[in-house]
């Protein structure tokens, strides 16, 4: 059988984060080191803080990727997002972007910011591609390395 075979064919689901998902998303974002790094003490925080953001991107039985957010009055923010790698490039993270944003459209939030490393061409490419654009950029924002980031922007539908 070859690898290609055993590739995801289906449509990604998106659900909402359960307290019993968060072992496995934090799998996801060990493997994932163009994500943002939060610990496990970070990401239950998170979770707790607004689940109600927290979604989670499914192939068949599995857990794929995730999305958090949140929302401030009528803004949004993507706090993170990552997909495992074998599941990259086959819809998994439009899918998340997508939902969060049409949850975040039914709040009645005008507009959604990130973040994103400026040496992360392929995620601001794939921001990009969701009508996403740079309305700013923030120096030294990351560290380790130090690096800029770039703040990107999109009105809800």
């Amino acid at each position: 059988m070859c690898a290609e075979s055993q590739r995801p064919v289906s449509q990604p689901a998106v659900t909402a984060c359960r307290n019993e998902n968060l072992g496995e998303v934090g799998e996801i974002l060990k493997a994932s080191p163009e994500a943002a790094a939060w610990s496990g003490t970070a990401l239950a925080s998170t979770f707790e803080r607004d689940s109600s953001h927290f979604l989670i991107g499914w192939q068949r039985e599995e857990i794929a990727g995730f999305i958090a957010g949140r929302r401030v009055a009528d803004e949004g923010e993507i706090l993170n997002l990552a997909v495992k790698p074998s599941y990259r490039r086959y819809g998994v993270g439009k899918a998340l972007v997508r939902a969060l944003m049409e949850l975040f459209a039914r709040e009645a939030v005008l507009q959604v910011f990130l973040e994103v490393r400026e040496s992360n061409t392929a995620a601001v490419a794939f921001y990009q591609s969701l009508g996403f654009r740079q309305v700013g950029r923030r120096a030294l924002y990351y560290r380790e390395p130090d690096e800029a980031a770039l703040v990107l922007a999109l009105r809800t539908p």
